[in-house]
């Protein structure tokens, strides 16, 4: 047999694969769901949730013992704040405490009794914040209005004992080094802008998975003896060609939804977009292609459709950790940054971050992108042993599909 038959029976088994896998997903809902529906919905559902980027009008009980002026501007200054909502006085401690066990607030102000008293005669003066530590983005608007409106309240009576005559005096007085605060990527400081561009490529990665997955279960439950290579097909007459072919299926509509999550998405949501498009080209490519090897080598490993759905959520919160963006990277041990090398969105979420939120440009990511290369060799090389193996065993046991 001639190359050029050989290429050109390569090439028909290649695109009949890619065809037949193509109209397996068009015709399975479950499978269109995961592969198309998800990864169009679900970013907007994610982004419309974090739209506002920031928490406000956190509720607040005030214990107040003190009552005094002082005390009563403390109270009308964090309630004029755009973080905090005085939403109920208490009478003691155990009251205020009642309110955060039952949810009606998120945190309490307690001014003891001598705090006037203490500040007149030239002592510190105290305020104890109580925070409801179960979200972490509560818990940082209740205690930072507290500190910026108790240090403006310093900052008032500092003046009004340095005998300044002019208002630069009082600046100075005030604030003797002046500091200009930066917030680098993240201009509005918002937990969208910050999370939501690493969820977006965990979603990538995942819902490949899931729908390569689910396309799997579909040919084993219609198979029988639970096979996932039929053998009364000629055209499925190499583990390469299956490879190929199911590849380039996912791999077109990837690309759609891909170039949705990386450059539709932020600008209609105004998350931070700095990428240049050829940089960013160069980095999903092969992060698209590691997913898609990585999800048909996790495919061979079901069985039945619903497996792979109980798989993948269960490790999609973990994976969101291990790319340390909402955790440093540098607090994770060692046995898991290791276990996260597995996963093509580690480096993924770490490199589109740098270039998508960051600016970076391609040559500055190249270490990421080197491992990207790597994991899809390595899987890619992985899903060929297992359909090989499947390939085997198709002949070994004849079977035939149920129609």
């Amino acid at each position: 047999m001639s190359i050029f038959h050989k290429l050109k029976e390569h090439f028909t088994d290649v695109t009949y694969i890619w065809r037949h896998e193509m109209l397996q997903v068009i015709r399975d809902e479950g499978v269109l769901m995961f592969l198309v529906i998800v990864p169009l919905g679900y970013p907007l559902l994610y982004s419309w949730i974090y739209n506002n980027e920031a928490v406000h009008e956190v509720p607040v009980v005030v214990v107040d013992h003190s009552y005094s002026q002082l005390s009563r501007q403390f109270i009308n200054d964090c309630d004029a704040s755009p973080d905090v909502h005085v939403a109920y006085y208490a009478e003691d401690l155990d009251e205020a405490k009642s309110l955060v066990s039952r949810q009606l607030v998120k945190g309490i102000y307690f001014i003891p009794t001598d705090f006037a008293k203490r500040i007149i005669r030239g002592e510190q003066g105290t305020i104890s914040v109580y925070c409801d530590m179960s979200l972490m983005l509560a818990y940082k608007c209740i205690y930072q209005t507290a500190m910026v409106e108790a240090g403006r309240i310093g900052a008032g009576l500092s003046i009004k004992k340095s005998g300044n005559y002019t208002k630069r005096e009082d600046v100075i007085t005030v604030q003797p080094l002046e500091v200009d605060d930066v917030a680098m990527f993240n201009p509005s400081g918002g937990y969208g802008s910050c999370v939501l561009p690493a969820v977006l490529m965990l979603i990538l990665q995942q819902t490949l998975a899931l729908g390569i997955g689910m396309s799997a279960g579909t040919s084993r439950e219609r198979n029988r003896n639970g096979q996932l290579i039929p053998n009364d097909n000629p055209h499925y007459r190499g583990a390469y060609r299956i490879v190929c072919g199911k590849a380039l299926c996912y791999a077109m509509i990837a690309a759609v939804t891909s170039a949705y999550l990386t450059l539709v998405i932020p600008k209609l949501f105004s998350f931070p977009h700095l990428a240049h498009r050829w940089d960013l080209l160069w980095m999903m490519i092969p992060y698209v292609l590691a997913s898609i090897f990585f999800g048909m080598a996790v495919s061979c490993m079901v069985r039945y459709r619903e497996n792979v759905m109980l798989l993948m959520v269960f490790v999609s919160v973990p994976l969101l950790f291990l790319t340390g963006v909402s955790w440093p990277e540098t607090s994770i041990p060692g046995a898991w940054q290791g276990i996260s090398w597995l996963f093509p969105s580690t480096f993924g979420v770490r490199a589109f971050v740098r270039v998508n939120s960051m600016g970076a440009s391609i040559d500055q990511v190249l270490p990421e992108v080197r491992i990207l290369w790597i994991q899809a060799a390595a899987y890619l090389g992985l899903a060929c042993l297992v359909y090989r193996y499947q390939f085997r065993l198709a002949k070994k046991y004849p079977i035939t599909e149920n129609q």
